[in-house]
């Protein structure tokens, strides 16, 4: 684990943490709790993180996960014995503990340029990509793929979308493995946002996540909680913590676990 921050102290973090009577778990899923896989349906978690989610999860911690997953194709992988709050689709979507479940709606004209988008969804499946469809986004993903026939395919992307981020307002966003046409107005750090001005005052907090979607939710949570940065390679990051799955995020999970059990 190395501190990319230096004015920050995560050993008074932990201190604190300890001390909360709110503390607050927010966390990603693809490339953070689970490794990345060809198919994504695939996407187990890494070994020992479904039962310190448990461990969490029977503390004082209201544990979230914040995903750019449909919550519907989520929810199957999680191996956990009870849900947690899952935001889905990039804030999109979100369901609650307890079961409720809501989601946003966008605008017609933003949804018509998805639709559109998706018209000529059989020339890249053709090309090698795989296509998945969110509510309020097209992803197509190229992972796995020889880096010539990986190139083809953003470049073919690229050239069939801007003319739709143009026209309908959609925005287009990288991620590792591929390119997202999105609906704006939400992302991962509208979730943290929401989440942390919905909590006490006194919460401490903390984000995990690894990919570029996930800087929008680290950005929202400096200066009011930890971000940290899951990955095996470094990338340039505003997260003040970078750890390395799996052994560093078992040996973080396991100490959260730990200070946060109940008294």
């Amino acid at each position: 684990m190395r501190i990319l921050d230096a004015g920050f102290d995560l050993e008074r973090f932990f201190a604190d943490l300890a001390r909360s009577p709110h503390p607050a778990l927010l966390l990603d899923y693809d490339g953070t709790l689970a490794p990345f896989h060809v198919d994504p349906a695939r996407a187990a978690p890494y070994a020992g993180v479904p039962a310190l989610l448990d461990r969490i999860m029977t503390g004082r911690t209201r544990l979230i996960l914040i995903s750019g997953r449909w919550t519907r194709d989520l929810i199957p992988l999680l191996g956990v014995s009870r849900l947690p709050e899952i935001w889905g689709s990039h804030g999109f979507e979100r369901r609650f503990a307890d079961g409720r479940y809501d989601i946003a709606r966008p605008d017609t004209e933003p949804l018509r340029g998805l639709a559109n988008a998706d018209t000529w969804g059989d020339e890249l499946r053709r090309m090698g990509a795989r296509l998945e469809q969110k509510p309020a986004s097209l992803a197509v993903h190229w992972r796995g793929l020889p880096p010539p026939q990986a190139r083809a395919i953003e470049e073919k992307v690229r050239e069939k979308w801007m003319s739709r981020v143009r026209a309908t307002g959609l925005e287009l966003h990288p991620f590792d493995g591929g390119l997202e046409l999105r609906v704006p107005g939400r992302d991962k750090g509208y979730a943290v946002r929401t989440l942390l001005d919905e909590s006490p005052s006194d919460v401490a907090a903390a984000f995990l996540g690894d990919d570029l979607t996930d800087e929008d939710a680290l950005r929202a949570i400096r200066g009011r909680g930890l971000g940290v940065l899951v990955r095996p390679t470094w990338r340039e990051t505003v997260a003040q913590v970078w750890l390395q799955p799996p052994e560093e995020l078992l040996a973080f999970l396991e100490r959260w676990a730990q200070v946060t059990a109940r008294r």
